[in-house]
């Protein structure tokens, strides 16, 4: 082996000692400092399950500015498996027409339900109609629907607007009252609970006596029979 050979290999196990060397200082460095999070985080994408959304929106509260034309655009998505016409044919799902105020899974001319959808009972009203268009499966797991749902709340307000135009015309729901937003997010999203908690508090911040005769909106007690004493004797 000539001296140029020599040198060249003594480079290279030199520069593999350095590496060799640079490693193993690496790892007693970080050694048990695992990062908390792996990865980088990218701009705009939400992590998955990452709770703190912000609530949603109450239909009754979308409903009075719903655009039937724009829901008849959406509803598009859905015409390949529904007819919305009066006396339509069933497709792969049933006809459509007069189906807001209808009883859930039941009737369309025999369509076949599936037992998923028929356990859950009740009419469709406009809540359960935008709990359904939100997502099916979570709606009636084990649906037969494979639709994945209208993520946007004002799609489906559009959606539901068309829907009870086509022979429905059911009276949109009142809209809660102000602050029924945030009591729906207290209450789990249950906006008839949330539409009681705010009326039980706004009666509350107008001064309803309560059976002890204290006003609720701070003022001086009563006693009531003290006050009947009192107009007796005058």
């Amino acid at each position: 082996m000539d001296l140029k050979t020599n040198t060249i290999a003594g480079w290279a196990l030199g520069a593999a000692a350095v590496a060799l060397g640079t490693a193993i200082a690496s790892g007693m460095i970080f050694e048990g400092h695992r990062p908390d999070k792996m990865g980088y985080p990218i701009e705009g994408v939400e992590e998955a399950g990452a709770g703190g959304g912000a609530a949603e929106v109450p239909i009754a509260s979308l409903l009075p500015t719903a655009d039937v034309a724009k829901g008849a655009e959406v509803f598009k998505k859905c015409a390949a498996c529904h007819t919305i016409n009066q006396g339509g044919a069933n497709g792969v799902g049933p006809n459509l027409y007069a189906t807001l105020g209808e009883a859930i899974a039941q009737g369309k001319g025999g369509f076949a339900f599936s037992d998923a959808l028929k356990s859950v009972g009740g009419t469709w009203n406009f809540e359960n109609m935008n709990a359904w268009l939100t997502s099916p499966r979570k709606f009636a797991p084990g649906t037969k629907m494979t639709f994945a749902g209208l993520s946007n709340p004002q799609d489906r307000a559009n959606v539901i607007a068309y829907l009870n135009a086509q022979g429905s015309n059911l009276p949109l729901p009142a809209a809660p009252a102000p602050g029924a937003e945030k009591a729906a997010a207290d209450t789990g999203g249950n906006t008839a609970a949330a539409a009681e908690k705010v009326e039980t508090d706004r009666r509350g911040e107008t001064g309803d006596i309560a059976n002890t005769g204290t006003p609720a909106s701070g003022a001086p007690s009563v006693d009531p029979e003290a006050a009947r004493k009192g107009a007796r004797s005058q």
